[in-house]
């Protein structure tokens, strides 16, 4: 059996969840710890919210607990991922230093009670969760239990933000790193208009509430700002990690494509990506976004194995209607995230709490215990999982990148836009499903990367474009690369002015249109395109292209005010999609992606998928339709089953095989 690179105390994949032991007697405690032996549990997160419990007032430290429950998981071959226990401070702690709690844009001071109350910019947080993560680290640093650093919890799960007097300070400071002089911030900020000079770096304030629009440049910096805020957090905790305990990895869990938070920039500074991730039971598709965002998770690291921190076994407690996976579902799911390179399955949580904001939520050990349903899917998820350690440290490739950049996606979803319906997310989600659809295994991949190696880049949207960025891209075409660029691009710089000439600037060379005029569609309204293969309805977004003579136009604009003008074009392998076309941009994409030799066939509803290993490769085969069907495979070993395969596979409804052949 191999070992993930990351963990190499914790042999094969991984498999387990957060337990909360603090929330139960200790006379429960052994017999988890023996249940989870029975369920095959590798790996458990311990410690999230512990931090009242360490630390139950300003002198008092309170261990002992935690000693016992590391040495009685060692004792039971469970490995631990041990959480700092950052993201709730106590009670005294707030009392005693109520400017930790952070405060709203309309100056309201949010209370104790919940979660994640405090404010990123705090002196007396962040001093606070330095010293606890120390007081933990030194302890723990040679526990042989402790295989994996998890740093807080879901930074910006409730709080991305606060507008207190220390984080303006702390904003001031930031802006005079980025800027080093007022007049280059005037001039970054465009604040000759509406009479927003400043004279001082001091007269500057947060973005609060304001009687109009605020300037959108401030609110840009602002996203980044409050970002680095909270990544400032992580460093601190993290830079302790690595002096008092060198060697074992660290994380912190990511929630997914999450705006408030430039995942590139955390991703750089962690050992290992992990994610928490909760496709909703009750969406057909759900399956679909959950892959883009697999996709996102390997893409962080460069394709490195990630780590499934959290999931649900059966319903949330969170949404409106909380559905339950139906039998055999968290498993398809599971089986997903590993076909799209995570290295390890963990959920949310071990055993159901009794009490408190989440007990409704599902548990691998329900409240009905080990006589449900749901804890025999666990017992039975844990023996399937033991039987494909060998995937550990394969690597999932791809040949089509989507360009990401948060600056770009901040950019695109500030105020005072032509549309306020263009939005990152809503126009990603149909790009990406035209690739799932035909089996393309998609990378992010942000604009200044390197580009080579791919065979084709989308940017469903890229509105803030760099010049070397646009340069970047330039050579990527002329390399041979292909190119499709959807609508509102190239329109702004890195402070949010508007390119020189309009849109799509430093793109106009490369893709040989000028946008005239943007042309947002109205709700409910629709213009006809007609494309090659037939006639489709943009909403949303239309513009009125120029394109210079060597640009082909693939798709027109049929009624309207843009009737016979070009909707899609072309400049050799460069494409510039005008419109939104919902889900018949696939229309578009399919010629490009068989130009590109792009895509592998399967059944409707079928997601194929291929990890690499030194020695084979494994094929992912997960049948999300409700009917059952025939897949050509190669011959080689099902690991799910055990069984030979070759030429045909018959897979029921959410049925899955991870098949083993030679690369």
């Amino acid at each position: 059996m191999t070992t993930s690179p990351h963990l190499t105390r914790v042999p094969g994949l991984l498999y387990g969840g957060d337990w909360n032991p603090e929330q139960w007697p200790e006379t429960v405690w052994a017999e988890d710890a023996k249940l989870m032996r029975e369920a095959g549990v590798t790996m458990i997160t311990l410690g999230v919210f512990s931090w009242a419990r360490l630390r139950p007032g300003p002198e008092e430290w309170d261990f002992g607990w935690l000693d016992r429950l590391l040495d009685l998981l060692h004792e039971h071959g469970v490995a631990v991922d041990l959480a700092t226990a950052t993201a709730s401070p106590p009670a005294w702690l707030v009392r005693a230093h109520p400017g930790i709690l952070p405060v709203t844009a309309e100056g309201v001071r949010l209370e104790f009670g919940s979660r994640q109350h405090y404010c990123p910019s705090s002196p007396a947080y962040r001093s606070a969760a330095a010293e606890l993560t120390r007081r933990i680290a030194e302890r723990y640093a040679d526990h042989p239990a402790v295989a994996l650093w998890h740093i807080h919890n879901e930074y910006g799960d409730h709080v991305t933000e606060c507008f207190c007097e220390e984080s303006a300070a702390d904003f001031r400071r930031w802006l005079r790193a980025r800027y080093g002089t007022v007049e280059a911030l005037n001039h970054a900020w465009g604040t000759a208009f509406w009479a927003q000079r400043y004279g001082t770096f001091d007269e500057i304030e947060p973005p609060r509430a304001a009687p109009g629009p605020v300037n959108p440049t401030q609110n840009l910096d602002w996203r980044r700002f409050s970002s680095d805020a909270l990544l400032e957090c992580y460093r601190t905790e993290k830079a302790v990690l690595d002096e008092v305990a060198p060697g074992t990895p660290v994380t912190t869990n990511f929630m997914s494509m999450f705006k408030a938070l430039d995942y590139w920039k955390w991703a750089a500074e962690e050992d290992l990506v992990s994610d928490d991730a909760y496709p909703d039971p009750a969406d057909p598709r759900a399956h679909v976004n959950a892959a883009l965002n697999y996709d996102l998770m390997r893409s962080l690291k460069g394709g490195k194995p990630w780590l499934l921190m959290e999931q649900a076994p059966s319903a949330v407690s969170w949404r409106e209607v909380n559905v339950p996976k139906r039998p055999g579902l968290q498993r398809l799911w599971s089986l997903q995230a590993l076909a799209r390179g995570a290295d390890g399955i963990m959920y949310f949580q071990w055993r159901a709490s009794v009490a408190g904001a989440e007990k409704y939520h599902s548990a691998l050990l329900p409240h009905r215990g080990t006589a449900s349903r749901g804890w025999h899917e666990t017992v039975r998820f844990g023996e399937e999982l033991s039987r494909l350690g060998e995937l550990a440290g394969s690597r999932t490739s791809a040949q089509v990148g989507i360009l990401l950049d948060w600056d770009s996606w901040w950019a695109l979803e500030l105020d005072d836009h032509p549309s306020a319906r263009m939005r990152w997310r809503e126009l990603l989600a149909d790009w990406y499903a035209a690739l799932w659809e035909r089996n393309v295994t998609v990378d992010f991949v942000h604009p200044g990367a390197a580009l080579d190696g791919y065979r084709v880049l989308l940017a469903p949207n890229l509105h803030l474009v760099r010049a070397e960025h646009a340069a970047e891209l330039e050579r990527f075409v002329a390399d041979g690369g292909h190119l499709v660029c959807g609508g509102f691009s190239g329109v702004v710089d890195e402070h949010d002015h508007i390119h020189a000439g309009g849109a799509p600037g430093p793109l106009r060379e490369l893709l040989g249109v000028a946008v005239d005029e943007w042309w947002p569609i109205p709700d409910g309204e629709s213009v006809p395109v007609r494309l090659p293969a037939g006639e489709v309805e943009a909403t949303v977004w239309s513009e009125w292209l120029e394109t210079v003579e060597d640009v082909e136009t693939v798709g027109t604009y049929a009624a309207g005010e843009l009737s016979g003008l070009p909707a899609v074009t072309r400049r050799g392998r460069a494409w510039y999609v005008s419109c939104h076309l919902g889900p018949a941009v696939a229309a578009v994409l399919d010629t490009v992606l068989d130009e590109a030799a792009v895509g592998a066939a399967a059944p409707s509803g079928v997601e194929a998928t291929v990890r690499r290993g030194p020695d084979a490769a494994y094929l992912f085969l997960l049948n999300h339709g409700s009917d059952a069907v025939s897949v050509p495979v190669p011959p080689g070993t099902d690991l799910v089953s055990g069984n030979p395969t070759g030429p045909e596979l018959r897979l029921p409804p959410l049925a899955a095989a991870v098949i083993r052949h030679r690369r």
